[in-house]
């Protein structure tokens, strides 16, 4: 409210009347929100750049990166300017494993539901939901009459490596069935008819960087930790008055060339964020409790990884 943001609070009953998720305490709704979904945003915007005359060359392996120089598996590029916007991803070229760290968020989609169980969830509005939980998640009511949740499952890999092709493994399915089943116990009998996973980049402090070498031509944007949407478009105006030269205020915001350290070396990161996520649920488990107030426990996860 002190930014200007017209949210409002619900008590438990108003927001069970939207949306009947047992246990609700209340909720805060926020407006200005959207959905979108990701491949036609992809697809919309490769073609809006292609209309403007760029080049996109995909089924290409980038190996390595430097100076004035791109290597593929395809054959060398050279450039002046070269921008790193692989989020997540960065972590498979060479000498970037501690950079950023691949962070896995999964999601599943049901079958489309019956009516009468919309009926007992509610749920006309189609609210873009996510609980309060210290290990959260989010959900959504589809145009299909499908749920979709999403949440992190088991959430790194050793050694920042990354899914194979978007496959979750079966305890990330569990654990995203279990909460579907919590808060919508309507819909226990429903087949899951879809399962995919990808990584987030996530920076040693959580906080995305946007910058621009000017000596040796080497830009990046990253670090999103899954609010990339919105913020990569600012990241990519801000790369562009970077490579162009231009003195603009994007240029001079407070993420643009901003350091961060890198992540500790294994097992250290792997034991931080399993352990970060441990403790989260934990804390989950024990403010569950008739009474319960925040718990401790999402402090040290939190810290444990660097996240304030």
């Amino acid at each position: 409210r002190a930014w200007g943001e017209d949210v409002a609070l619900l008590t438990a009953a108003e927001a069970r009347a939207r949306v009947n998720i047992p246990g609700a305490l209340g909720a805060l709704v926020m407006p200005g929100v959207a959905r979108v979904q990701p491949a036609k945003l992809v697809l919309g915007l490769a073609a809006a750049v292609e209309r403007l005359g760029v080049a996109i060359h995909e089924g290409t392996t980038v190996t390595g990166i430097a100076p004035g120089r791109l290597t593929t598996d395809r054959g060398t590029i050279s450039a002046p300017v070269i921008l790193r916007c692989t989020e997540g991803f960065a972590a498979g070229l060479p000498g970037r494993k501690r950079e950023g760290l691949p962070m896995n968020s999964a999601q599943i989609a049901t079958e489309p539901l019956p009516p009468e169980v919309w009926e007992k969830i509610g749920w006309q509005g189609h609210e873009i939901v996510g609980d309060f939980a210290n290990a959260y998640c989010y959900c959504q009511r589809t145009r299909e009459g499908r749920i979709t949740v999403g949440a992190r499952g088991v959430p790194y890999r050793f050694g920042s490596n990354l899914d194979t092709n978007g496959a979750p493994d079966a305890e990330t399915i569990r654990r995203l069935t279990a909460i579907l089943h919590r808060h919508f116990p309507a819909a226990r009998g429903a087949r899951i008819d879809h399962a995919w996973c990808g990584v987030l980049g996530v920076p040693r402090d959580w906080c995305a960087t946007v910058g621009l070498d000017p000596e040796t031509g080497l830009g990046w944007a990253g670090g999103y930790v899954g609010v990339g949407v919105s913020t990569s478009n600012l990241a990519g105006r801000t790369l562009a008055d970077l490579a162009l030269g231009r003195d603009t205020d994007l240029a001079h915001l407070p993420w643009v060339n901003r350091k961060v350290r890198p992540w500790e070396p294994e097992p250290i990161r792997w034991l931080g964020v399993h352990g970060m996520y441990a403790l989260l649920n934990a804390a989950d488990r024990r403010e569950d409790r008739p009474g319960a107030g925040p718990s401790r426990l999402a402090a040290l996860g939190n810290w444990l990884t660097g996240r304030s």
